[in-house]
């Protein structure tokens, strides 16, 4: 059985010797490109199966690097996890909508990082950030970042819809507080991690009489409730 290949598109050595090193350790095959030329040519070259992707490159930025790739036909439905300095929720809103999969902010922690990347190969083949989720009276479009509930759209923030697009993906799941945060706010907020109780309160009153989808796992965090379970208290 072939290694899963990643392609580091990042211009920083040291940052390239440290994920090579830890993803190699479990088990991936790893290639570099350090600005976003070489990174299109590898990846048409190369074809791999997961483009860690720095936002902030030399000839072109990472933003350009993602579009085209969703552009092309030969890596349309490669999966993209965007690496970068920036933090702001605009910049998460900008790369979900060029197409990518998955979004981590510096400075961040490598075994949460390998998590994601395990996450988006256990996704079916061609599934890509243009996915829409309908279950339950709940419609997302990931592409147009809009969340719908019996036909209505949500207002949401840009953090409620990331807390919603997670839960939804997987439902029955139960998440732990901390591993919220990290899917949605980045890796540095864990010792934050009380406040997604104020995210999952705001998302409920705007979710209306569908509210009851997002439950409470009491010890544990919130899950989306699967489609034929029964409601529970929360």
């Amino acid at each position: 059985m072939s290694k899963p290949r990643i392609l580091i598109v990042e211009d920083e050595k040291a940052l390239q010797d440290v994920l090579a090193y830890n993803l190699e350790k479990e088990g991936f095959e790893t290639s570099f490109a350090s600005d976003g030329q070489e990174g299109l040519r590898r990846a048409q070259l190369q074809q791999p199966d997961v483009v860690i992707l720095d936002l902030m490159l030399p000839i072109i930025d990472g933003l350009e690097v993602c579009r085209q790739l969703r552009s092309d036909p030969k890596t349309q439905n490669v999966r993209i996890l965007m690496l970068t300095a920036r933090s702001e929720e605009v910049d998460e809103i900008v790369g979900f909508n060029m197409g990518a999969d998955d979004y981590v902010t510096k400075p961040f922690k490598i075994k949460p990082l390998i998590h994601r990347i395990k996450a988006l190969l256990r996704r079916p083949g061609g599934e890509t950030a243009r996915d829409v989720i309908s279950t339950c009276g709940i419609e997302i479009d990931r592409t147009n970042h809009t969340a719908r509930a019996d036909g209505d759209e949500l207002p949401l923030t840009p953090t409620e819809f990331r807390l919603l697009w997670t839960l939804a993906r997987s439902p029955g799941r139960p998440f732990a507080r901390n591993e919220l945060m990290d899917r949605c706010r980045g890796e540095d907020a864990n010792a934050l991690e009380r406040t997604i109780d104020v995210h999952v309160r705001s998302l409920r009153q705007k979710m209306g009489p569908l509210a009851d989808l997002v439950e409470t796992v009491r010890g544990v965090g919130y899950r989306f409730r699967a489609e034929n379970a029964e409601a529970v208290s929360s």
